[in-house]
């Protein structure tokens, strides 16, 4: 047996997929430009072929190499720079890597490397976009890159920390600058190793990228909270009136109905919002946590940063999440009282019908009984005189009576005999109507 055939057939890409997304190896000085992009609407179930046309076409700029068919994953050299791209679930990134910094920091031209004409073909809408500044860093100059970077980034949205062992210092204040772009500073201490930086760098990016995705459910967890404000009053006034029996319950029945339809459908169009956003949240907190950040002169750090301005959008979200599952749970609770309500009370109804027709049935029945008698009279009648009619001439001449007494005679087996043709025909008919 070969060792071949030993193998699950997705042994290598289970195995390979741990060491998919390497991170890069820098040195300082360096910078890098990232672009997030992904589709308004249905990203997840987007044609990945044209992302991978677009990456294609980047790729041909420089004569790179192309990633096999099915790859979510990129990274090599385009030309003097080194490219990562990555093919998420809901969006893609571009992130390319160059040597050295500007003199002017932040300067617009170095995002040049991601030509304006190519990213307005991209298959997508650019979510967000970062550049980050690297450079080395002395022991003797740390202290005074506080008031280095102040002019950098707004000063009360300063996020500055010691990071990994307080092997470097990061800055952001993770607002939009005039040329379009989330800046990052990083001054990497001396000693510092070139994977080590790149990993540094990664989860910045990694930050942006899936802090901008999480926040996409923000306006939904809004609209959906105003909704629920809006049916928890509505729904509220209709359980009250369940109990009012001049309320028909039917009409009140419509109207749950026509609640949890709505909410169903709210609930429908969001879930797999704030399910995802859940799921980056995560992400964003995992990520921060791999920094191991260390305050740097009292400043707030970035996890204080996203404790005071990311994390209660995520709890708003979570928050209209639970109140529109628990609303649905209401409606469906409520309506389900109330249309056993309902089946009672047809069922009532029902028996009521039922009584009311079984009356009816007697009454028919009964009537029936008295028709039949007098039919049994007026046929009686009728037969007793063709009887003595037909038997006088010859059974009254020979029994020496006369007409009177032979009709007298007649009267009750003729009544007997009608009688049972009568109550045969009629059994004849019931057994037929079975």
């Amino acid at each position: 047996m070969t060792t071949e055939s030993l193998d699950h057939p997705l042994r290598y890409m289970v195995a390979n997929e741990l060491h998919a997304r390497p991170a890069p190896i820098l040195r300082a000085p360096c910078h890098a430009v990232f672009v997030a992009l992904k589709k308004p609407r249905d990203a997840a179930n987007r044609d990945r072929a044209e992302d991978r046309a677009h990456l294609l076409e980047f790729l041909n700029r420089f004569g790179a190499p192309h990633p096999p068919e099915d790859a979510d994953h990129y990274s090599g050299p385009v030309g003097r720079h080194f490219l990562i791209w990555e093919n998420h679930t809901e969006f893609t990134t571009y992130t390319v890597f160059v040597d050295g910094v500007a003199e002017r920091p932040f300067d617009p031209t170095a995002y040049e490397v991601l030509p304006a004409e190519w990213l307005a073909r991209a298959p997508g809408k650019r979510l967000t976009s970062a550049f980050v500044r690297v450079e080395p860093v002395a022991e003797g100059d740390v202290e005074a890159l506080a008031e280095r970077v102040g002019t950098w980034f707004s000063p009360e949205n300063l996020a500055i920390s010691r990071v990994n062992d307080a092997s470097a210092v990061v800055a952001t204040d993770f607002m939009v600058d005039p040329s379009g772009h989330i800046r990052f500073a990083v001054f990497v201490r001396e000693g510092t190793s070139d994977r080590r930086l790149g990993r540094i760098v990664q989860r910045l990016l990694e930050i942006e990228a899936y802090k901008s995705m999480a926040l996409l459910a923000l306006p939904k967890a809004r609209a959906a909270a105003d909704m629920v404000n809006r049916l928890d009053v509505i729904l509220a006034e209709h359980v009250a009136r369940m109990n009012d029996k001049a309320t028909p319950a039917n009409e009140t029945l419509d109207a749950l109905l026509d609640i949890a339809s709505e909410i169903e459908n709210r609930v429908a169009t969001t879930a797999y919002r704030f399910s995802a956003t859940k799921a980056y949240a995560e992400i964003v907190r995992e990520r921060i946590a791999m920094l191991r950040e260390q305050s740097f002169q009292g400043r707030q750090t970035i996890r204080e940063f996203m404790v005071r301005r990311f994390e209660p959008a995520m709890r708003t979200c979570l928050s209209s999440a639970e109140r529109l599952e628990a609303l649905a749970l209401r409606a469906k609770r409520a309506g389900d009282l109330l249309g056993t309500r309902v089946e009672v009370e047809r069922s009532e109804q029902n028996q009521e019908l039922l009584a009311t027709m079984n009356r009816r049935a007697e009454l028919q029945l009964r009537l029936q009984h008295t028709v039949e008698g007098f039919s049994i009279i007026a046929l009686s009648y009728y037969a007793v005189n063709l009887v003595s009619y037909a038997l006088y001439p010859y059974a009254g001449k020979a029994l020496g009576l006369d007409k009177a007494h032979l009709t007298a005679i007649t009267v009750l087996p003729v009544v007997l005999v009608v009688w049972a043709v009568i109550t045969l025909t009629r059994r004849r008919l019931e057994r037929g109507g079975h």
